[in-house]
């Protein structure tokens, strides 16, 4: 049941929604928020306000952006759901909400109850950074430190059940090492942690990571998409040293169960038209 609801979701939000138009009072004649459940300058939070400015000047009224981080995404997320069903309050939402389908049952809200598809809007690969205290400076020797002294090292994360979080877990599963997780309230309080030298590893979004790497504050380990990234060039992927690893965070815009159709469409056309004319879906 949960995989079909997991399936549903991702099938929903890549699918191209289709409403019939209807006349009415003119909408939207009020800003329009989206609510990000993660903190600053994660993956999440990035998409948000590259579609704020556009779709500003498309629907004639400000989109404000509003982080509600916190629970595992749930504050922000039963804000939205118990939102009035009116296409002014939207969520930002990610794989996190997919994870949470299980590892939160008991959560104040039902995805597919509450909450309607609006668009998909990206996938985006992570990177794999270390502070340079740690004296590595590739996969391949944070993976020997680590089997050298099981269960010594720990990593930081946006919080439990975060792409972020995930993708550590699985680079640790599959790299046969044990890391101690270290969960933070959103990407932005774990970067600071990181860069600080207070946890030594986090896999984070390349964009925010980039000037810190670029810089020097941070060691570039490898990224996780299929290809070496164009914003990190001479990083290479975590799957040149440990094959079979990929982990990516793919994004949407959801809506309160109930919004009119034609809001839905009209958003939805909205959201592809700006991302047709800006950066690809995959970054």
């Amino acid at each position: 049941m949960r995989r079909r609801t997991l399936a549903a979701t991702i099938a929903a939000l890549g699918a191209p929604l289709r409403a019939s138009a209807q006349s009415g009072t003119p909408w939207p004649g009020r800003p329009v928020r989206i609510v990000v459940p993660f903190g600053l300058g994660g993956s999440a939070d990035v998409a948000a306000r590259f579609l704020a400015d556009p779709l500003t000047q498309a629907l004639g009224q400000p989109v404000v952006i509003e982080n509600r981080p916190g629970a595992g995404a749930v504050i922000g997320t039963d804000l939205v759901a118990k939102a009035p069903p009116d296409g002014l309050t939207l969520l930002l939402m990610s794989n996190t909400h997919t994870a949470n389908e299980t590892l939160l049952p008991h959560r104040p809200y039902a995805l597919l109850r509450d909450l309607v598809p609006v668009a998909a809007i990206n996938i985006a690969f992570h990177v794999l950074a270390v502070h340079p205290s740690l004296g590595v400076r590739s996969v391949a020797e944070l993976i020997a430190k680590a089997k050298a002294a099981p269960g010594t090292l720990d990593y930081a994360s946006s919080g439990p059940g975060t792409p972020y979080h995930i993708a550590s877990e699985v680079f640790a599963a599959l790299a046969g090492i044990k890391l101690n997780h270290i969960p933070f309230r959103g990407s932005n309080e774990a970067r600071t942690a990181l860069i600080a030298g207070q946890v030594p590893i986090m896999f984070d979004a390349i964009p925010t990571m980039r000037e810190q790497i670029t810089g020097g504050r941070l060691i570039g380990l490898g990224t996780t998409g299929p290809r070496r990234s164009p914003l990190l060039p001479e990083v290479p992927t975590v799957a040149e040293s440990l094959p079979g690893f990929e982990a990516s965070i793919w994004l949407g815009l959801m809506a309160p169960a109930g919004t009119p159709p034609a809001i839905i469409e009209r958003l939805h056309a909205e959201v592809d038209r700006i991302l047709a004319a800006g950066p690809a879906r995959e970054a």
